[in-house]
């Protein structure tokens, strides 16, 4: 059935509670791979409860907390769930994220755009994470590109297609970056990472894999955007999380455990708001890009 555009964008979905600990924390950190270099102060600062400074919490760990599950595969949703892929990632930092503490989730479908038959749609997910207290910690947006719901518009009988979101800007082309981070993927990344929100078969079980292309389990998107947030935290903010205010990127392909995951980032123009910061990322034994489109905005101290 094609998808029902007023049913997604009513859809209910149960406010997410969640406890953040310090042992969450530091597993996400090492699912990103923070703890290679165990005993550096940059590794302890975000792996060890007991760090001088405190630990401190990587601000992308907003994508796995208050995550409404595989909501998709529900049967009123009427997606085809196999070939939605997560097409982009945005997120707003309010605050900084407490190292104890609840934190609640509000999911909603906030928009829902008609590519036409056979070209897909455009379902951008929202979450909105706060305290107890009700102060808003983050806002992520999740772009998701679903290939074979394309066409609702005409075949619900003339439903509504929202704008899309505006598009992210394209990465210095012809300028040699001005850092350049990598990281090697370990063989249990994914392993790691799904324990943490996702447990989509698709990164740990090799028939899924096969069943929709890829030669075997990949890691997931979200991992590779903490690696690349971890990056431009370590070259252009000391590793100061709290500095971090946006970080928005786009997947063009997949990365696989093994292999080693390269970050090439580039400071804004004079032109640009101050503290941009622009980064792709490619795998380095395949040279393929999987991240495109970065941009990140930091606090200027």
């Amino acid at each position: 059935m094609p998808i029902d555009y007023a049913h997604l964008k009513q859809r209910h979905f149960p406010p997410v509670r969640q406890t953040l600990t310090a042992d969450h924390c530091i597993l996400y950190a090492l699912a990103l791979g923070a703890g290679d270099d165990a005993l550096s102060d940059s590794a302890l600062a975000f792996t060890y409860e007991g760090h001088a400074g405190g630990l401190r919490v990587l601000p992308t760990q907003a994508v796995v907390l208050g995550h409404p599950g595989l909501w998709i595969r529900e049967p009123d949703v009427e997606l085809d769930w196999k070939n939605v892929l997560h097409g982009e990632q945005r997120l707003r930092v309010h605050k900084p994220f407490p190292v104890g503490g609840v934190v609640v989730g509000t999911n909603r479908v906030a928009r829902l755009t008609d590519k036409g038959a056979g070209r897909g749609a455009v379902m951008v997910m929202e979450r909105t994470l706060a305290d107890e207290q009700g102060a808003v910690l983050a806002t992520l947006e999740q772009v998701n590109f679903c290939r074979g719901d394309g066409g609702y518009t005409a075949a619900r009988g003339g439903q509504p297609s929202d704008e899309p979101l505006a598009p992210l800007a394209p990465t210095p082309e012809g300028r040699a970056p001005d850092a350049v981070f990598e990281q090697f993927i370990r063989p249990d990344a994914a392993l790691l990472y799904r324990l943490l929100a996702d447990k989509n078969p698709l990164h740990v079980d090799p028939a899924v894999a096969q069943s929709v292309g890829f030669e075997r389990p990949i890691l997931h998107g979200l991992a590779s955007y903490g690696i690349a947030c971890r990056a431009v935290l370590r070259h252009f903010a000391e590793d100061d999380p709290t500095r971090l205010i946006e970080f928005d990127t786009r997947f063009s392909a997949p990365v696989y455990p093994g292999e080693t995951l390269r970050v090439e980032m580039w400071q804004g123009t004079d032109d640009e708001q101050p503290g941009r910061i622009r980064f792709r990322a490619s795998v380095v034994e395949r040279g393929k890009v999987v991240l495109t489109h970065g941009q990140a905005l930091l606090a200027v101290v």
